[in-house]
């Protein structure tokens, strides 16, 4: 399966989706889920080399 998409100047593959959470919405999720959240977004940018 070919999941490599191109413009005329760049190709790219796409492993990750994230959705940040509206304004309002934001506020009852990070309640509950802040810490949980930081701590796997910060692991997935360290496997991946990657800086926030």
């Amino acid at each position: 399966m070919n999941d490599i998409r191109s413009l005329s100047h760049s190709k790219w593959r796409c492993k990750y989706h994230i959705v940040f959470a509206p304004k309002y919405r934001r506020q009852v999720i990070y309640k509950k889920l802040k810490a949980d959240i930081g701590r796997i977004l910060r692991e997935l940018c360290e496997r991946k080399g990657v800086n926030i």
